[in-house]
Parts: C-alpha cells; structure tokens; sequence
C-alpha cells in the first residue's frame, strides 16, 4: 500500500507537470499556425501592395491614361486591409506592432508628397509634367518605405522563430514527463512483483506443489503452513480436505465394486429386453400373418352359417351364430389395430414436406360417406406446411374428423372445423367440434389404449384411435390433450414443430420386412368420449398365398368364402387393404 502511495502521487505530480506543459506547447503551436504564418504572409502581401502602388503612379505618369491608375487605387485598398488585419494579429507584441504603424506612415507621407502631386500634375497638365516630378528623391523616399516594410518582415519572421524553439523546448519536455512516467511505472512494477513473489507467489506454488502430489494419488501427504496467515488458513483447508478424502477413498472403492456388479446386471438385463422385443416383433409378424388367416376363415364359415341356416334353427342357435361372427370380426379389429398401433415410428418412408391443407382434402374423401350419412359439415382453414409423414399425419386427422362425426348430438348436424395458429416454434392444430363433449376427468383417460367410455353397442370400435393420434403427434415431435375449456363439443388440440426435423431412418433389423395390413380391417375413430382407431394407410400388403378353388375344393376363397358354395351364400369379400373409411 505504501509503494502504490507513493506512485500515485509521483505519477499525479508528473502528469500535473505535463497538464501545464501540454496547454503551453498547445499556446505556441496556437501562436505559430494562427498568428505567426498569417502574420508573414500578410507582410508580403504589403510590400505587394505598395509596389503596385508605385506601379501603377508610374504608369499613369508615362501615359496619362487613368486606367493604368487602377493598380495604385487597388493598392491603397489592399494595404488598408491588411494593415488592420495584421494590427489584430500584433495586438500582444506591441514592438512589431509599432514597426506596423511606422509603415502605415511612410505610406502615407510617399502617397502625399509624391504619388498624389504626381497624379495631380498629369491629370492638370499632361504625362510631361507628371513625369517631371518622377525624380531620384522620390525613388529613393520608396526605397526606404521598402526597407521599413522589409523591417517588418525581419521581426515577423523573428518572431515565428522564436514562437517555433518555444514549442519545441515544451514538447522535449513533455516527452520528457512521459519517459520519467513511464520508468516510474516500470520500477514500481518490478517492485510490486518482487513484494507479491515474496509474499504470496512462492508460497502459492510451493503449496500447489503439494496438491498435486496429492491429487497424483499421495493422499497421506500432509500439506505444510507457510506464508502469511491467509495462505496458511488456506493449508490447513486444503490438508482437512485430503484427510476427507483419504477416508472416503476406501468406501469409494468399496461402492465401485457394487456400481460394476450392478452395471453387469443391467447389461444382462439390456440384452434380455433386445430379445425379448426381437420376440414382440416376431409376435408382430406372426399376428400379422398366421393368426389372421384361421381367423378369416372361422368368420368366413360363420357368416356362411348365419346367411344359409338363418330362420332355419331355432331362435338361440341363430342368437350363438352372431355372438361368434360378432366375436371373429372383433378379434380381427383388435388385431389390426394393434398392429397398425405397433408399426407407428418403427416403419418409416422418411419425413418430407407435408402440406396439410392437401392432406385434409384426402381426409374430406376418406369420410365422405360417414359425413354424408351424418348430414355432418367439415371445414379447415389456413393450415401450415411442416415436415412429417404424410399417410401418418392422414391417418392422425382422419381419425380426429370421424370421432367428430361419430360421437355426435343427436338432434344437431355436426359441424367440424380444423384450424392452426403459430405458438413459439410449434403449430397448435385443433379440431374443433359441437358433438356431446368430454367430461373433465376423462381428459387424459381417453389417449389410454382400448379405454373406453361409452359400451360398444352405442358406440362401435376397439378404442384405440386417440392412442394412434397421441403414438403420432409424439413420433412428430409434438404432444396432444383435449381443451376442457371450449363452450360446446369437443376441443381436441396438437402440436407439431415448424422447424424440419431429422428424418427418423428405419431399424436395420426392420428394414425390408414391413408388417403387412391385413385384409378386412375396418377403420376405426377415436371420439370425443370413446378413442378408436383409423388403420395407417400405408397401401395394401399382399395376403397369404392359397390355392385357387379349382384346385383345392376344399379351400377358401380369397375373400374367405367356401369354393363349393352358390354366389348368394357367399361371406362379404374383406376389403383388401386399408382404405379409408368413416365408421
């Protein structure tokens, strides 16, 4: 504290020296280029005037002609000019300024004793007469005006000299302030560095020293005092912290050990849960393909029962007949569904640019049976173009729009209107209808798989379409809920992000082996109180082969139906793909 005292206050000292000197070079440099250099010109310019003065005399006595005058007039008023304007300038050096006035006097008394008689003469008598008074005394009375103003000139010219060693002797000085500054500066660094290398630098690293043989694995290397009382508190923070962790040191090891027989347990696990989801997959596959073909055919048959033998038995055999073609079409939903829910984000064509307002219009065909049978109207407006899979996104608001139209009041048409607004960086898409509404505890429960609200003989389906929908919005990067907060119907909102997303690639374990859609599936529509399902429509996968009936007379049909029977008892052909459809 002490050494920066005393620089600061021999450096204040220096630069207060350096104030004064500065504002005085500052004054002579003012002086040499505002007065000094105005000043000499002037003095030039002067003696110019006089000599076309005495120019423009001569002249006029040579010719009488009083234009050659015009020289002697304008030098008058030149001289006038600049004789004031050099008084202003010489106002503080009263001696040049008396060498100005003694000038101003032999100019005039060579104007009245020799240039006004001469102009008199010639203008009375002629250029003979003017010129007679042209003589060696009047040359020699301009001679010495030349001198005076040539005198002038001298103290003028003397004067920027001395104004010029005057700013250069305060600019020697003022460099010289600057270099004692600056070796002011340098020895009070040297000497504060050697202060803080005594006192805190040397200790300090003789202390790190020590740390990082500790932290190099020495941790009953004790840590020594040293330096000032704070650097010594700082050893003994630093030796208790060693102490701790020398003790912690043997539990660390000992809990490694259970963290790397644990870590082996979950790598077990790991492995057990990638076979057991190759198993679901395969499970998948097997659903897809082995399970439907018996189940077809016990439908088929069943249907074939009911249409031939129906009013034939008694009233309970028919009643049993239904309950199995009922129970065989619902196991085939069911299994559908669940195999379109499965192949959500795990079979994939890429994201692209979706344009969602072309994607209504084929959500408009896909339910225009359902919406004509309704007498239902649905509008959309100002949707936005995003990234995503366009049959997913089909089936999402496929499945929005049939609920609406499903889960209808009976007493009013349905009226369906999708909409999209811009929230941050999403777009919030809603469909929004005027059907009979959610209750709000049931707001979460209807996104459940298979959860229904309503029994199946009010309202059919499996119960899965909202399960779809939230399986889909998530696969997008985006979240769904239903807005409790609308006056009438039914709010059900998502978002989707604006910015593009990656596109998801398919799992090489997935790749080339799709999951085919099975014939006879029958979309199904998640409602405002009952979720069910619209199938993807990712295109029609081909069935398994059979054998023509020519061949086989015993087997069924394509479309499932025995070979042997007339046209007219024939089961309804399925419909042999996805198409999509309003239940």
């Amino acid at each position: 504290m002490a050494l920066c005292a005393v620089v600061g206050a021999v450096l204040a000292l220096l630069a207060a020296g350096a104030v004064v000197v500065a504002a005085q070079n500052r004054a002579h440099l003012d002086t040499l280029l505002t007065k000094t250099g105005p000043l000499h010109s002037d003095g030039e310019a002067l003696l110019a005037a006089l000599v076309n003065q005495e120019t423009g005399v001569r002249g006029y006595a040579v010719s009488g002609d009083r234009t050659d005058l015009e020289p002697y007039q304008q030098g008058v008023t030149q001289e006038q000019e600049i004789a004031a304007r050099m008084d202003r300038l010489l106002a503080d050096e009263p001696a040049i300024r008396q060498q100005l006035r003694t000038v101003e006097q032999e100019s005039a008394q060579w104007r009245a004793t020799i240039a006004v008689p001469i102009i008199d003469a010639t203008a009375a008598q002629g250029p003979t007469a003017g010129q007679t008074l042209v003589t060696d005394s009047a040359r020699q009375q301009f001679d010495r005006l030349r001198t005076s103003v040539t005198a002038l000139q001298d103290s003028i010219l003397g004067l920027r000299n001395r104004v010029a060693d005057d700013a250069r002797g305060t600019g020697n000085i003022l460099v010289l302030l600057l270099v004692v500054a600056g070796v002011v500066v340098v020895v009070a660094g040297f000497a504060l560095m050697t202060s803080l290398n005594r006192l805190f630098i040397g200790p300090i690293t003789q202390l790190a020293a020590q740390v990082r043989e500790v932290a190099e694995g020495d941790y009953q290397r004790r840590i020594t005092r040293q330096g000032p009382p704070e650097l010594a508190q700082l050893a003994d923070d630093v030796d208790a912290m060693r102490q701790r962790i020398a003790a912690d040191l043997a539990e660390v090891r000992e809990a490694r050990s259970r963290i790397e027989w644990v870590n082996s347990q979950l790598q077990k696990q790991a492995e057990e849960l990638t076979r057991s989801n190759r198993d679901l997959e395969q499970f998948a596959y097997v659903a897809s393909h082995d399970l439907q073909e018996p189940l077809r055919k016990v439908a088929s048959f069943c249907q074939l029962l009911q249409r031939r033998y129906a009013g034939k038995l008694d009233e309970r055999a028919d009643q049993y007949i239904a309950f199995a073609v009922d129970g065989a079409q619902r196991m085939q939903r069911l299994i559908n569904d669940l195999l379109a829910f499965s192949r959500i984000g795990r079979l994939t064509s890429g994201f692209t640019e979706v344009d969602l307002d072309r994607v209504m219009g084929d959500v408009a065909a896909q339910t225009e049976a359902a919406r004509e049978s309704a007498g239902a109207e649905l509008t959309w407006s100002d949707l936005p173009v995003i990234r995503g899979e366009e049959p997913l996104l089909t089936n999402l608001l496929a499945n929005l729009v049939s609920n609406s139209v499903k889960f209808r009041r009976p007493d009013i048409p349905p009226r369906v209107h999708v909409s999209a607004r811009r929230v941050d960086d999403e777009w919030e898409i809603t469909c929004q209808d005027n059907g009979i509404g959610i209750e709000p505890e049931f707001a979460d429960k209807i996104f459940v798989i298979f959860q229904r609200l309503h029994s199946k003989d009010a309202y059919p389906g499996t119960g899965i379409g909202l399960a779809i929908v939230k399986k889909i919005v998530e696969y997008h990067g985006g979240r769904v809920w239903v807005d409790t907060d609308v006056p009438e119907g039914t709010a059900i909102r998502f978002t989707l992000p604006v910015l593009p997303a990656l596109p998801v690639l398919p799992h090489p374990d997935q790749a080339g082996s799709a999951d085919p859609v099975e014939p006879g599936t029958e979309p199904e529509s998640g409602a405002d109180a009952d979720p069910e399902t619209v199938q993807p429509t990712a295109g029609p996968a081909p069935a398994p082969a059979q054998r023509r009936p020519e061949e086989d007379p015993g087997a069924a049909r394509a479309d499932g139906s025995p070979s042997g029977d007339a046209p007219d008892d024939t089961a309804p052909a399925s419909t042999g793909g996805t198409k999509e459809t309003a239940v």
